[in-house]
C-alpha cells in the first residue's frame, strides 16, 4: 500500500521552530516531487513549499520564504520541512503530497498536481 506519513508537528511558542517529516511507505520517492500544504480552520488548503524529485528545484509561498526550508533525503525515503520563526498564522494541519513525474527539475504548489496525500500533522503556534 502506498502511503505518506507526516510527523513532527506539535505545540510551539511564537518564534520557535519545528521540523516536519514526510516518510514514504510502499514506494520510493526517487521519481516523485513532494509538496507541503497546510490548512487552517475555516480556510482552504494552501501550498507552502515543494521540492522536485532531483531536489534541485524548490518553491515557497511568500508567507514562508526565509523562514521555512524544504529538503529531501532519498536514501531515507523522506522529505523534511524545517520551520523557523513560527508565528500564530502558521497554525494549521500540514500535509505532504507526492506527484510522480519524469521531469526531475519540476515541482508545483497546485493541489491538483499531486497524486496522493498523507493524513496530516497538526502544528499549533501559541504562547
Amino acid at each position: 500500500q502506498l502511503q505518506l506519513v507526516e510527523s513532527g508537528g506539535g505545540l510551539v511558542q511564537p518564534g520557535g521552530s519545528l521540523r516536519l517529516s514526510c516518510a514514504a511507505f510502499g514506494f520510493t520517492l526517487d521519481n516523485y516531487a513532494i509538496g507541503w500544504f497546510r490548512q487552517a480552520p475555516g480556510k482552504e488548503r494552501e501550498g507552502v513549499s515543494c521540492i522536485s524529485s532531483s531536489g534541485g528545484t524548490t518553491n515557497y509561498a511568500d508567507s514562508v520564504k526565509g523562514r521555512f526550508t524544504i529538503s529531501r533525503d532519498n536514501a531515507k525515503n523522506a522529505v523534511y520541512l524545517q520551520m523557523n520563526s513560527l508565528n500564530p498564522e502558521d497554525t494549521a494541519i500540514y500535509y505532504c503530497a507526492a506527484s510522480f513525474t519524469t521531469v526531475k527539475a519540476m515541482c508545483a504548489m497546485r493541489r491538483g498536481w499531486y497524486d496522493f496525500w498523507g493524513q496530516g500533522t497538526q502544528v499549533t503556534v501559541s504562547s
